[in-house]
C-alpha cells in the first residue's frame, strides 16, 4: 500500500557545529510534582530537562562534529538515542543537564527501529519517566524537547498535538518504520533522539524524522516498543570491541571514481597502512581501493567502519580491493585478513 510518508520522510540527521557547548544552567535538581495530573509546560520542562542529554557526534566521513538529543534512561549509564545520530560516529560526546561531558560508547544497537544505546559513566543521572504509548489520543497535547540546531542554552521545548498514531513511514536510509507516533510539534535537526512528553511530564516517544515536504509533520517512535527494544539490548551485554584493520584512507566520491575509470562508483582508498596490523600482514598497499569486504559492498570510511563494528578480533575476512592507476588500468586482488584487536 502507498503511503505519502513513504518517499517524503526523512530523518533528523545531526546538525552540523563548530563547537558544542554545555548547558550552563544552575545543576539544581528541580522537585516537580509527579503524581499524575496534567502540569503546565514549564513544570513538564522542569521534569524532563535534567534527562535530557546532548550528544555531539564526530561521524566516520567528516571531521566536523554533529548535534542530536538522547533520553536518560535508567541510573546505571544507559543513554537512549536514534541509531542515525550514532550509527556512523568514531567519537561520541554526551552533555548532561549539569555541564558535564563525558564520552559515550555505542553500546548495543538496533538500526530496524532506529535505536541506539549509548553507555556512559554513572554518577549524576536523572532518569526520565516513561509514559504509557497505547493510551495516547489524537488530538493529545504533547511536547517535543531536543537541542534542536545544537544552540547553546539547553534544549528546546515546542509544542504541539498528537496528529495521528500507528504511523508507517519509509526513511532516508530506506528503514521501515512502523507504530509511530505523528505530531505537529515543531522538530528540527539535533532534535533526533529526544523525548516526546505528554502533560504528565511522562516519556512517551522518542523524535525521530519529519517530513520533507510541508510542514509540522514529524514522527516519534512509539516509548512502548522502544523501551521494550532499549531492555533487551541491554540484557544482551556490551558490544564485542569491534575487528581492527590498520588501513586507513580517504573516500573515493562517485565522481572521482568516474573520471579515474574505476569499475566502482566508489570505495575507500588507502593512504596509511599501520606496519603491525592485519593490513600489511594480508598485503593491503598504499593506494588500493577497498571496495568490498565479505560481500558487502564500500562505498567508504562509514562502511568500512560499521563492518569492522559488527566484526571481531580473530575472524577472517575477504577483502576486496582494486589495485593500479588511472594510465595503466586497475586490477581486482581478493586478499584473506584475519581481524585483530585495536592496539
Amino acid at each position: 500500500m502507498d503511503l505519502p510518508e513513504v518517499s517524503t520522510a526523512v530523518a533528523i540527521m545531526p546538525t552540523p557545529t563548530a563547537e558544542v557547548p554545555p548547558d550552563t544552567r544552575s545543576p539544581i535538581p528541580v522537585e516537580a510534582k509527579r503524581s499524575g495530573e496534567e502540569l503546565s509546560v514549564p513544570d513538564i520542562v522542569d521534569i524532563i530537562s535534567p534527562s535530557v542529554v546532548q550528544i555531539a557526534v564526530t561521524l566516520g566521513d567528516s571531521s566536523r562534529p554533529g548535534v542530536g538529543t538522547g533520553i536518560v534512561f535508567d541510573d546505571a549509564g544507559h543513554v537512549l538515542t536514534n541509531f542515525h545520530v550514532v550509527g556512523s560516529a568514531q567519537v561520541i560526546k554526551v552533555s548532561l543537564w549539569n555541564g558535564e561531558v563525558r564520552t559515550g560508547h555505542l553500546f548495543r544497537e538496533d538500526p530496524l527501529n532506529d535505536l541506539a544505546v549509548i553507555k556512559i559513566d554513572e554518577g549524576s543521572l536523572v532518569p526520565a519517566q516513561f509514559g504509557n504509548s497505547d493510551e495516547l489520543r489524537v488530538g493529545e497535547e504533547v511536547i517535543a524537547v531536543g537541542h534542536a540546531l545544537g544552540l547553546e542554552g539547553g534544549p528546546t521545548v515546542s509544542k504541539g498535538v498528537v496528529s495521528a498514531l500507528d504511523r508507517a513511514i519509509v526513511s532516508s536510509s530506506g528503514i521501515q518504520l512502523s507504530g509511530l507516533i505523528q505530531t505537529d510539534a515543531a522538530i528540527n535537526d539535533g532534535n533526533s533522539g529526544g523525548p516526546l512528553v505528554n502533560t504528565r511530564g511522562e516519556v512517551v516517544g522518542m523524535n525521530s524524522s519529519k517530513m520533507s515536504a510541508g510542514e509540522g509533520v514529524g514522527f516519534a517512535l512509539n516509548i512502548n516498543l522502544t523501551r521494550t527494544t532499549a531492555g533487551r539490548l541491554i540484557a544482551l551485554g556490551p558490544l564485542p570491541p569491534p575487528g581492527y584493520l590498520g588501513a586507513f584512507g580517504l573516500d573515493v566520491r562517485p565522481a572521482l571514481a568516474a573520471a579515474l575509470g574505476l569499475p566502482s562508483s566508489g570505495g575507500f582508498v588507502v593512504t596509511q597502512i599501520d606496519p603491525n596490523s592485519p593490513a600489511a600482514d594480508a598485503g593491503i598497499e598504499m593506494d588500493d581501493i577497498i571496495v568490498e569486504v565479505d560481500g558487502m559492498v564500500i562505498r567508504g570510511g562509514a562502511d568500512l567502519n560499521n563492518f569492522l563494528r559488527n566484526h571481531t578480533a580473530g575472524e577472517d575476512v575477504s577483502v576486496t580491493v582494486l589495485r593500479g592507476s588511472y594510465l595503466y588500468g586497475f586490477t581486482v586482488h581478493g586478499l584473506e585478513v584475519t581481524l585483530s584487536e585495536s592496539p
